[in-house]
């Protein structure tokens, strides 16, 4: 499963990516900072993120770091979710696996699934934690049931594989049906290889399942 560790190295860019960009050209970095200073919490995320992306400013990840925590010290769970990663990676901030932890755990515990889906990686990988499959996939199924895509194909593998979960074809294709078809090129080219182990009532079982978990996710989502 090495696509989990290129998932949570790149997991930061990702998170901020699917964050509107702040729009740097109308409201200027001095502006931002005299707000975030004061406590707006809007203007603290658009500083941190335009620092950490080199947007109306040059890129600083110490800057950025420094924002997050503000943001994160006040239970903001995205930046919780982004500093525990800039832990993690070393990004700005001395690296540190017990830091990113306690970050990771705090949004967690708040329904966060890009901090769960890392809890996750770090329990499989034995990365800053003793190596817990149980553990990895308890977080994956957590950040999963919340349309969390790679956490969705992650537990979909263990589910394949039997590790930390009893050894189960028909929930490995659910998991990884559900994220086939939220446009996950990998789960897709899995399928087949679970499908192989399956039968045909089997199959459409799952299949009918996944698509019925879409129908509910997409009432969530509009």
């Amino acid at each position: 499963m090495s696509r989990t560790v290129i998932t949570l190295c790149a997991a930061l860019a990702l998170a901020i990516a699917a964050v509107p960009a702040p729009a740097q050209d109308s409201v200027p970095i001095s502006d931002l900072k005299l707000r975030a200073a004061a406590g707006d919490k809007t203007a603290t995320r658009q500083l941190a993120e335009a620092y950490y992306l080199g947007k109306g400013v040059d890129q600083d990840f110490k800057q950025a770091a420094q924002w997050y925590e503000k943001l994160a010290k006040l239970g903001d769970k995205r930046a919780q979710t982004s500093l525990g990663l800039m832990y993690a990676r070393g990004y700005g901030v001395e690296k540190n696996p017990a830091a990113a932890l306690k970050w990771w755990q705090l949004a967690a515990a708040q329904q966060d699934p890009g901090a769960q889906f890392n809890l996750g990686t770090l329990y499989l990988e034995g990365n800053g934690v003793a190596q817990n499959y149980a553990e990895a996939a308890r977080w994956y199924r957590e950040a999963a049931i919340r349309s969390h895509v790679q956490a969705q194909f992650n537990l979909g593998m263990m589910y394949y594989e039997g590790k930390g979960v009893d050894r189960n074809l028909s929930q490995a294709y659910y998991w990884l049906a559900v994220a086939a078809q939220q446009g996950d090129d990998d789960a897709q080219a899995e399928l087949k290889k679970v499908a192989a182990g399956m039968s045909e009532a089997q199959i459409k079982d799952a299949e009918a399942q996944a698509k019925d978990w879409m129908k509910k996710a997409k009432k969530v989502w509009q």
